[in-house]
């Protein structure tokens, strides 16, 4: 089997679990060397453990939203696996807010995560990557981007960021042959989503599957099997784009 990733580093942001630990697993699996980056060390350390390929794994509890930690945190990471060829901006937040009543320190908690941490890592690992000349950046962001529901402001707003952050970024480090592409996830079924629907009512999660053409929602691994395909050389003439990983659920017409 030919791998996609033979020694490449991959540097992912919240990689402990769900859709972050799903690329993890992936990137190793075609042959890379991961560094994660997360906040939730315990979470972190435990499913490291649990991982085969633990001599290509490194992580480190960090917070994307602080520049020191993201590059003591790259610096220990290039020393094990040498420079970073692919970053995955995986790491986000969900926002419940009203919008007249949420602060502006709440909003600004939302933004740091969701949408100025991707900016930080990218600025840290991209000197490396125009010196190579090769590099590709893949930020997850989320359908939210292109259609949301009440209750999620500003989430949307935040992910339609970072999809604008996609193709700016795109434009400046093209010709350098670095790839900056978003991928979209629609329902997925990760922790989070679980939680979701522990706290609606019994026929929410029916009424999520009845909207999806393919009556079912994600698995992490097939977000994680689209975000490996843009890390890779198969992606060599992506860029600036924003793929939509939602089973069809944007294809619907209400009604």
């Amino acid at each position: 089997m030919v791998l996609r990733l033979p020694n490449q580093h991959i540097m992912v942001t919240g990689g402990s679990r769900g859709i972050g630990a799903a690329i993890v697993e992936k990137a190793l699996a075609e042959g890379a060397s991961v560094s994660i980056i997360d906040v939730e060390e315990g979470t972190g350390r435990a499913f490291v453990a649990g991982l085969e390929a633990k001599d290509r794994v490194y992580f480190a509890r960090g917070d994307i939203r602080l520049a020191a930690d993201i590059k003591a945190f790259h610096v220990e990471a290039v020393k094990r696996f040498g420079p970073v060829t692919g970053l995955v901006n995986n790491a986000g937040r969900n926002s419940n807010a009203d919008p007249v009543t949420m602060t502006e320190e709440e909003w600004d908690a939302v933004f740091a995560v969701d949408l100025k941490s991707a900016w930080l890592c990218a600025r840290e690992v991209l000197p490396a990557m125009i010196a190579a000349k090769s590099g590709s950046i893949v930020n997850i962001a989320s359908v939210h981007a292109d259609h949301t529901f009440i209750g999620y402001f500003p989430y949307a707003a935040a992910k339609s960021g970072l999809v604008g952050l996609t193709r700016s970024l795109a434009l400046e480090v093209g010709a350098h042959q670095i790839r900056v592409n978003a991928l979209s996830p629609g329902w997925t079924e990760t922790f989070l989503v679980a939680e979701y629907f522990s706290g609606q009512p019994a026929d929410t999660r029916q009424k999520v599957l009845d909207v999806h053409p393919m009556g079912r929602i994600a698995k992490p691994s097939e977000i994680a099997n689209c975000a490996v395909f843009l890390l890779s050389d198969e992606a060599s003439f992506v860029t600036g784009a924003n793929w939509r990983v939602d089973g069809g659920m944007g294809a619907r017409f209400a009604g």
